[in-house]
């Protein structure tokens, strides 16, 4: 299966000096609120992209292995270096560890996975990623993420996201970057526009939506796209700009909403109730759901609700007497 699939970047600068240990768009998603209940440990993520740099300092103690589906290193399955930079930066938003004043990820103690299925070049035949796919289910991966896309609806794709699912996996996908700034129109990329992946668009730090972030009826949520600080190549760092960007915030998230919400209702949730506790996990922003589905990612919502309803609750019956 020749037909290519591309890692969906938008916009790359390299910094040279690490000024923040955690990221605004990871302050912005309200990650570390939740760092008390929980890093992220005991789950593992799937990191469907260009391979990691698997000797980075935030980065080399979260990953617990990997394979190479790429002609990158004359295919050599065990090889699974970064030579693009999109797969480190994706790696370092969703576990970057902050160990020695280094950069701090939504889930800093979760597992990483790395399926390299994208080459050195950023591009990758959807045969590439549906292996890669089914590698992260035998492994068995909680979730798969994948900031990449291609036009073609390729079957065989869509079925490996469903057997994916099916699984329990939760498959996070980067919504893409052809769109307008238009809620009008749709732009369509695969494998987001399936129905059973979590599609993620993008917001600045702001919290406006992203001009170029994809919106179709499969958008989900949105989360920080823009100006995103991260690891990078050679133990480095670099803000890039995409929906690449924003989904790596959602991934990372769920290994938190996970363990908490398995933790809350002493079981473990299935994939569709894990989806539910994300949702609830949003807010709405005021644009049309195909632009921004349920709103941008914020996950103490749910705690900041309660204590709202405490408080009325307690005012109606202040004033009952």
């Amino acid at each position: 299966m020749k037909k290519k699939c591309r890692v969906i970047p938008y916009q790359v600068k390299e910094v040279l000096d690490l000024s923040t240990e955690i990221p605004k768009g990871i302050e912005l998603i309200q990650a570390p609120d939740l760092w008390n209940k929980t890093k992220g440990k005991g789950i593992t993520i799937a990191i469907l992209d260009t391979g990691c740099d698997i000797n980075h300092p935030d980065l080399q103690e979260r990953i617990i292995g990997g394979k190479n589906f790429t002609d990158d290193d004359n295919g050599s399955p065990e090889v699974y270096m970064d030579y693009n930079g999109h797969g480190t930066h994706v790696a370092g938003t969703i576990g970057a560890s902050g160990k020695d004043s280094g950069l701090t990820g939504v889930a800093p103690e979760v597992s990483l996975l790395i399926v390299k299925v994208l080459n050195g070049q950023g591009t990758g035949q959807y045969d590439w990623i549906i292996n890669g796919i089914y590698y992260a289910i035998e492994q068995g991966a909680d979730i798969i993420s994948m900031s990449l896309g291609g036009p073609e609806d390729v079957a065989e794709l869509h079925e490996a996201v469903k057997k994916a699912v099916e699984a329990q996996i939760l498959v996070v996908c980067a919504a893409g970057n052809e769109g307008d700034g238009l809620d009008s129109t749709e732009e369509l990329g695969y494998p987001a526009a399936y129905n059973e992946v979590i599609s993620v668009g993008a917001v600045d730090l702001e919290r406006n939506s992203s001009r170029f972030s994809n919106s179709n009826r499969e958008v989900d949520l949105v989360a920080p796209g823009e100006e995103i600080l991260s690891t990078f190549l050679d133990g480095k760092y670099a803000s890039l700009t995409g929906t690449s960007m924003a989904a790596p915030h959602v991934s990372g998230a769920l290994a938190l909403i996970k363990l908490i919400s398995n933790e809350a209702f002493e079981r473990n949730l299935t994939e569709p109730e894990i989806y539910a506790q994300l949702i609830k996990r949003t807010i709405p922003l005021g644009n049309k759901p195909s632009i921004e589905g349920n709103g941008i990612l914020y996950l103490t919502a749910p705690d900041e609700l309660k204590e709202k309803l405490q408080s009325a609750v307690q005012l109606l019956v202040a004033n009952s007497y």
